[in-house]
């Protein structure tokens, strides 16, 4: 459990980033089977005025090609998006660390029905991060996950 702590710290820092960059507090890390950073990313919606730069997608394109995703594990500060689901699904990364799933209930349900191990650390920072980012920029937010 304390590795899930460390590399939810390097998601969170990733999150940080993005925020002071004036983007969304989302960040992700994907974690090799043995422990180590493939890559670590964070949502970039805003910054490169693409829509597909999730946390989870930049950590995973940071990452490089890999052989096989087998054992990998991506690391998330919020519960991961039908889009981010569908590419932690569709590479077989084996586990997902969420980091909180109060503000943003993702696909993490259908990973763990389709054999992703989860695991839902609810972590404060992370509940606060994007309460506090959802209450200044609600109108962001809402694009973000495609609200109207």
């Amino acid at each position: 459990m304390s590795d899930y702590h460390a590399w939810l710290n390097i998601a969170i820092e990733e999150a940080q980033a993005g925020l002071a960059e004036g983007g969304i507090p989302i960040g992700g890390a994907l974690i090799g089977a043995d422990g180590s950073v493939l890559g670590r990313g964070h949502n970039r919606r805003v910054q490169n005025d693409d829509p597909s730069v999730h946390g989870e997608t930049d950590a995973f394109r940071n990452a490089g090609r890999q052989r096989s995703y087998r054992g990998t594990t991506m690391v998330t500060t919020l519960s991961p998006c039908w889009y981010c689901s569908g590419l932690i699904r569709q590479f077989g990364i084996s586990r997902v660390v969420v980091g909180e799933a109060q503000t943003f209930y993702g696909g993490h349900d259908w990973l763990a029905e389709h054999g992703v191990d989860v695991v839902l650390l609810d972590d404060e920072r992370c509940v606060q991060m994007m309460t506090d980012f959802i209450a200044a920029r609600p109108d962001l937010w809402n694009e973000d996950i495609g609200v109207d």
